[in-house]
């Protein structure tokens, strides 16, 4: 067995202390004890979860986030869908590393008066980047709470001032067969594209993410921008954005190109509607035994209920 010294941990290695007591509390009250210390150290990846990247403080809190109890970093850095790398949970965690995040641009074209191309970094100065605590609910009826670090994304939309005939908002993802293996299977067409109708993308609580735990961005979760609509099914919340495009129509959307009968366009969380394979009226917090009741809207109906006035959300589901 290797002991490990104080002298030789990292910084870096070492839970934050509110993390520490967190958790430990979380053991304690559920009377969990040795079993669920394991379960929490079982998923593989860990020479990629930790506190080791670049911070990106100092940061705003943000009216936005919930109060709920945070997820571990270690469940939200190795239990990912981002099937670039793969299908399975952990895949991202295992290969994203291979991908490159340094230079990086996003265009931003389609129907608006001043298209740009913009590196990264000028991304990162066009707004006070923010703490926001989001729910995030995946289709798979699993959820997560995970403290992003972003910025609206209307302050990027902004820039290229949208003509009057967008409705929509487009967005493509990198797409690269040399570091991302997935990229060569055919569970999708790629590149991975999404989008949203324009008032949904101007919301305020829609986040171009590009951190999270105030850290930068891990590979394996989206690395350096990616979308984040916590009202919205995970999915919807594209990564690795390369492209952004103003339209007049309707994205199609990968997941609902490739099963249309699945995972429509809005794809709003809905426990009224049931996936065809599954019922989504509860979900799994990571972290946690048993199962809670879904909310509509993932909670934040009060925020967002306004923008599908009249609209029969079983049918656009």
């Amino acid at each position: 067995m290797l002991i490990r010294h104080p002298d030789d941990i990292a910084p870096s290695e070492i839970t934050p202390r509110a993390l520490f007591d967190g958790r430990r509390d979380f053991l304690r009250h559920a009377g969990l004890g040795v079993g669920a210390a394991l379960l929490y150290g079982a998923l593989p990846g860990d020479a990629h979860a930790g506190y080791g990247n670049p911070s990106l403080g100092p940061l705003q809190k943000s009216p936005f986030s919930t109060d709920e109890k945070l997820n571990d970093y270690k469940d939200i850095t190795n239990y990912c869908n981002f099937y670039e790398f793969g299908t399975d949970k952990t895949d991202p965690a295992r290969y994203a590393q291979r991908m490159k995040t340094r230079p990086w641009t996003v265009s931003i074209e389609g129907l608006v008066h001043k298209p740009k191309t913009l590196a990264i970094e000028d991304v990162l100065k066009l707004a006070p980047l923010e703490e926001r605590i989001y729910r995030l609910r995946c289709v798979e009826a699993w959820s997560m709470v995970i403290p992003w670090v972003g910025m609206p994304l209307s302050a990027l939309l902004k820039q290229v001032e949208p003509l009057g005939s967008a409705k929509y908002v487009e967005f493509t993802t990198l797409a690269d067969a040399k570091t991302m293996p997935g990229v060569n299977s055919r569970v999708l067409d790629w590149p991975y594209v999404e989008g949203l109708r324009l008032d949904e993308a101007m919301h305020p609580l829609t986040l171009i993410a590009v951190g999270l735990y105030g850290e930068v961005l891990p590979n394996q979760n989206g690395a350096p921008m990616r979308l984040v609509v916590p009202w919205k099914y995970g999915f919807k919340s594209a990564k690795s954005i390369v492209r952004i495009r103003f339209t007049d129509k309707e994205p199609v959307s990968s997941w609902t190109a490739a099963a249309p009968r699945e995972y429509g366009f809005y794809s709003n969380v809905n426990p009224e509607v049931d996936h065809p394979r599954w019922s989504q009226a509860r979900e799994r917090r990571l972290g946690e035994f048993g199962k809670r009741k879904t909310l509509m809207f993932n909670g934040y109906g009060d925020q967002v209920a306004s923008l599908y006035t009249g609209m029969d959300l079983k049918k656009n589901y």
